[in-house]
């Protein structure tokens, strides 16, 4: 399991919860997840042994769809937290959605006797909120962050440790649109013998929308240094890398769910090369790769020398011949990408501007209409297209 290393989590999804009165058809608190003797997520918070706020947690999570219209499955999820934070009832739930085999973060508030899901957010792993760490928590006050019982110490973007109460730190002030890091310092379990020093998280930002979750795994910190100085609104926009390739279910595009392209790990970054428009002076091209639920993804990040806007081209999925849409502005180009070899030749309509030649490497401009591009191979001619419209 890739968020923890663990390998003998165990989750059994018919066992009661520890609050002995609740309701057989209420949610259990806390949550079924073991390492070794080590309960990852027991019930937490002022509230997990009220019974009255556990059934109205449930109602709320019951009567709750996602914006495709699928419900919980309440036996496989749980709550991880019910309390007063802010002076409101809070409460926030591990939810198993079967529908589209994804894990939810509903965050609930409470108002009187009932509760209300404020906000809900999709991670596309399964079960992936169970064996985490790290949840991000809406508030008021700033960003705040849910720890299971393995995290012995959690710092915040400042280099602080952060503070709290039944694992639930305290506000910290998270930027809209930057991404920063958290990073927490595991304790030694049946799974991490040594424990683990530094478990990095990127935090995309509170500008991050819902259903999108703003945590990203930083294991080697690769992900800090490429989207240092970058707009994660930006990357979150529709055509921007993170959210251009919408998840597609049968013959539907969803744009209501976490996009295919959102990431999840693996974030890098590596120069491509230098180019130079109109005798200016040279901006520089970097490939911004990641990898998502449906698999790896890059784009292109153009940085004009001049310290001008930062332009970005939607996601491409991995393929043998890279072919990015730029839309610098009153210049917009095609940035082509392939691994260079003797065997490899790359073929580009008529009378096309090669603005930047060179092996695993060329710059057009962009074609008024839609046109092919190819790569051959000593096996196999790989083809795509590049142009307006842009299908």
């Amino acid at each position: 399991m890739a968020a923890t290393g663990l390998s003998t989590l165990l989750l059994a999804a018919t066992a009661c919860g520890p609050v002995a009165q609740r309701q057989p058809q209420d949610l259990r608190v806390g949550y079924d997840s073991r390492d070794g003797s080590l309960t990852v997520w027991p019930p937490r918070g002022a509230l997990a042994e009220d019974t009255t706020a556990t059934t109205a947690v449930t109602e709320a999570v019951r009567d709750w769809r996602s914006p495709v219209d699928d419900r919980a499955h309440l036996p496989s999820s749980g709550i991880l937290f019910s309390g007063q934070v802010d002076g409101s009832p809070l409460a926030l739930v591990a939810a198993s959605v079967p529908g589209q085999a994804a894990s939810w973060l509903l965050q609930l508030t409470g108002d009187g006797e009932r509760y209300t899901v404020s906000h809900a957010t999709e991670y596309t792993d399964p079960g992936y909120l169970a064996y985490s760490d790290v949840l991000p928590v809406q508030s008021p006050g700033g960003r705040r962050y849910l720890t299971s019982e393995r995290v012995r110490r959690l710092v915040g973007p400042d280099g602080r440790t952060l503070s709290g109460t039944d694992g639930l730190t305290d506000p910290v002030e998270v930027p809209e649109c930057r991404a920063v890091t958290v990073t927490a310092t595991l304790r030694s379990t049946e799974s991490l013998p040594r424990g683990r020093a530094n478990d990095r998280l990127l935090d995309l930002g509170t500008g991050t929308a819902a259903p999108r979750y703003p945590l990203v795994r930083d294991e080697s910190g690769s992900g800090r240094r490429a989207l240092n100085g970058l707009d994660t609104c930006l990357l979150a926009g529709e055509d921007g890398p993170f959210g251009s390739i919408l998840r597609r279910v049968g013959d539907r595009d969803l744009p209501q769910l976490v996009p295919a392209s959102w990431p999840m790990e693996a974030l890098a970054v590596r120069t491509l090369g230098e180019i130079v428009l109109d005798g200016g002076e040279p901006a520089e091209l970097e490939q911004l790769t990641w990898d998502s639920a449906e698999g790896a993804m890059s784009a292109v990040v153009y940085r004009p020398a001049d310290g001008g806007p930062v332009v970005l081209s939607p996601a491409d999925r991995t393929d043998p011949l890279q072919v990015y849409e730029l839309p610098v502005p009153g210049r917009p180009l095609v940035v082509l990408s392939w691994r260079a070899a003797k065997d490899t030749t790359l073929s580009v309509p008529p009378n096309t501007a090669r603005l930047v030649d060179r092996p695993g490497l060329v710059v057009t401009p962009l074609p008024d209409r839609r046109e092919t591009f190819s790569l051959a191979a000593d096996d196999k001619t790989h083809y795509r297209s590049a142009g307006s419209p842009r299908t």
